[in-house]
């Protein structure tokens, strides 16, 4: 058996591979199988030689209600395959939460290996179901859970220390400051690599959003001052941002 990770794989192979966990997948859950798919760089054609694969396997609502996660690597390939019953995966399609851009798209688009009853259909359909109030909700999420928070613990480092500690307060900045580009924007992000080039593309960013992904994808994050100015400029674009599009950072009632 390979040790030494993944090893280069042809797209051809790795689709044989998708069909042979998906023939397994038959064997174990039997007439429970409503539809298997995979998602992902296969499904999209874009998988580079050392790809790992991800495959849903959708069971039909029973008494017992299934949501599992396989993950393993048989040594010179990495799997992962979600196995769930079909009122959770539609459920989970159907709820926007902080990284929905980044995490919903397998819902749009699996390459199908067993859908005899068009259930991708229905996934797709629930996955465009969202309303325009429930995206401002995650906005609002991010807005006070993340960004408020993390602009706090750069003023505790600016002023205490560690500095060590902001390059990855920077990345958090980045990271989220996409998430809530992609939100307003309802757009999904193609891949985790691509996040920060594909938010940088997008309309309607907050004001230092840019400066702060450009630090973040350059891994120009060794001048402390240069990341505590970069991340202050952007809070105070989000603060402007958020006042133009009426999202909500400051409540003046405790909501409970």
């Amino acid at each position: 058996m390979n040790m030494n990770g993944p090893i280069q794989m042809s797209q051809k192979e790795r689709l044989q591979t998708c069909h042979e966990i998906a023939k397994r997948l038959h064997e174990v859950y039997g007439n429970d199988v409503l539809a298997i798919g995979v998602y992902g760089s296969v499904s999209r054609g874009t998988d580079g030689p050392f790809s790992d694969i991800e495959m849903f396997c959708v069971l039909r609502d029973s008494a017992e209600t299934v949501d599992k996660s396989y993950e393993w690597s048989a040594g010179p390939w990495k799997a992962e395959v979600n196995v769930c019953s079909a009122s959770i995966l539609l459920k989970d399609a159907a709820t926007v939460e902080d990284r929905w851009p980044l995490t919903h798209g397998p819902y749009f688009s699996p390459l199908r290996l067993y859908d005899p009853e068009g259930f991708f259909q229905r996934l797709r359909l629930a996955a465009e179901s969202p309303t325009k109030e429930d995206f401002r909700q995650a906005i609002h999420e991010i807005l006070v859970a993340e960004m408020y928070e993390y602009v706090g613990k750069l003023r505790n480092v600016n002023r205490n220390g560690p500095s060590t500690y902001l390059p990855s307060l920077a990345l958090r900045f980045a990271h989220y400051g996409a998430m809530l580009i992609g939100l307003h924007n309802q757009t999904l992000f193609s891949t985790g690599a691509m996040v920060l080039p594909e938010a940088l593309k997008l309309p309607h960013r907050p004001k230092g959003f840019d400066h702060v992904a450009e630090l973040a994808m350059s891994g120009d994050l060794a001048q402390p001052a240069k990341i505590v100015s970069a991340c202050e400029d952007f809070w105070k674009g989000l603060v402007a941002w958020a006042a133009e599009h009426d999202y909500v950072i400051h409540s003046k009632r405790i909501p409970f």
